[in-house]
């Protein structure tokens, strides 16, 4: 069965759950941003109740900015009233939010700009804000002030500058105090987005060899053979906007991104469905470990391999996050999800972050990128909205011409 007719099928079956599950997921965009700023808060409560908290994550503003123009193009809010949200939280990105060489804080506070908890400017949310960014200019339109504004943000990042004085790899971030982080963007993980942003720049380029200088490590895993890092988000927030479907790579092991993500995805799940010895709630429809909460605390954890603090926790935007890339199997198991614990981990704003059903922990807040994978994703596995807006951008298609990203044929194709 062709893949489109694999899509179709699996959300017919399921698409009064996605749409409610889209719309929810929406309405944290809506209602968790300023409305003066447009900043959108790093996490807030399920259920939707009074929210004391105001540190913002430009990441989740980025999803945020994409967020509305799905949101406009379902009637889920008015054209003009996304329109004039946009506008205003480019405004304030513009002239107002504090940036160093045109690059933002991670967490900043969601009225006033102000950097929060000493954060860094971050290289891969800054880049996540500008998908967003460029979403906008290419929905409301490329003359627009959303689109001349669009454009003077992404042009005033200096690229080079994050480069620290290497060649090709980008540094993790720069703080006032110790200067650039240590660390670089030096192997396989959602640093795509980034890579292509900076290799596209129209002022600040880097060099199109930067694609391919950082570290592409195999897992192996039950017949599976994919590049990876363990957590699942890593092969899904570049390909929320970047359409990889049909792309190859034309040096090294001529890589097919979207298939490595698809792989990814179907080895986690068996690699969840092999851990029911030990965590009987897992199967073919429960599984999903990704970065999240946790009863212990927040995680970077995943698999395969094995990560030693995995405890039967489920976190639904492991499968949300790849809907575009395994429909049936991830509508499955977000389906299953909506029943378990009595239905309690469903909520005003969809599903909570995370939960353990061998305990019945239930994480008391949803987090705004986890919200926004989701979001991203059902919309690309519905229409290819996102897809399409994003990849109207010339500087975009331009990088990935650059680095050598070629369609291949549906016969060279790895099957689905």
């Amino acid at each position: 069965m062709p893949a489109i007719t694999l899509v179709a099928f699996a959300f017919l079956a399921h698409a009064t759950f996605i749409k409610d599950l889209q719309h929810r997921a929406f309405l944290y965009f809506q209602e968790r941003a300023d409305p003066q700023t447009g900043l959108v808060l790093d996490r807030a409560k399920a259920d939707g109740s009074p929210e004391p908290r105001r540190v913002a994550s430009i990441a989740a503003t980025g999803f945020g900015l994409t967020a509305l123009c799905i949101g406009a193009e379902h009637g889920w809010i008015a054209r003009p009233a996304a329109e004039a949200r946009v506008l205003a939280t480019l405004r304030f990105l513009s002239t107002r939010l504090p940036r160093e060489h045109g690059w933002f804080y991670h967490f900043i506070d969601m009225q006033t700009g102000e950097r929060q908890w000493k954060s860094e400017l971050s290289s891969i949310d800054t880049a996540l804000l500008l998908a967003g960014v460029l979403t906008t200019r290419a929905y409301f339109g490329e003359h627009s002030e959303i689109g001349r504004l669009a454009e003077s943000i992404y042009e005033a990042v200096d690229f080079p500058w994050m480069l620290n004085g290497n060649p090709h790899l980008l540094s993790m971030g720069w703080k006032p105090e110790s200067g650039f982080l240590s660390d670089r963007w030096d192997r396989y993980c959602e640093l795509m987005i980034l890579y292509l942003e900076a290799i596209g720049s129209p002022t600040h380029p880097i060099p199109a060899d930067s694609w391919y200088a950082w570290r592409r490590p195999h897992v192996r895993y039950a017949g599976y053979d994919f590049i990876s890092v363990a957590p699942l988000f890593t092969h899904q927030y570049s390909h929320a906007w970047v359409d990889f479907r049909g792309l190859a790579e034309t040096r090294g092991e001529h890589t097919n991104w979207f298939q490595n993500s698809v792989t990814a995805t179907k080895a986690h799940r068996d690699f969840c469905i092999n851990l029911r010895s030990k965590f009987p709630d897992y199967g073919p429809d429960a599984w999903g470990i990704t970065a999240s909460d946790s009863a212990k605390g927040y995680l970077a954890w995943g698999g395969p391999p094995m990560d030693p603090a995995i405890d039967g926790t489920l976190v639904p935007c492991a499968p949300g996050g790849s809907l575009m890339f395994t429909p049936a199997i991830a509508l499955a198991a977000l389906e299953h999800m909506h029943t378990m614990l009595d239905g309690r981990v469903y909520q005003h704003y969809g599903f909570v972050d995370a939960f353990n059903p061998l305990t019945h922990w239930i994480d008391p807040d949803v987090i705004g990128i986890d919200q926004g994978i989701t979001l991203l994703s059902a919309e690309n596995m519905r229409t290819g909205n996102v897809w399409r807006w994003f990849m109207r951008d010339g500087h975009i298609r331009e990088a990935i011409a650059k680095v050598g990203l070629r369609r291949v044929t549906a016969a060279a194709a790895p099957p689905r």
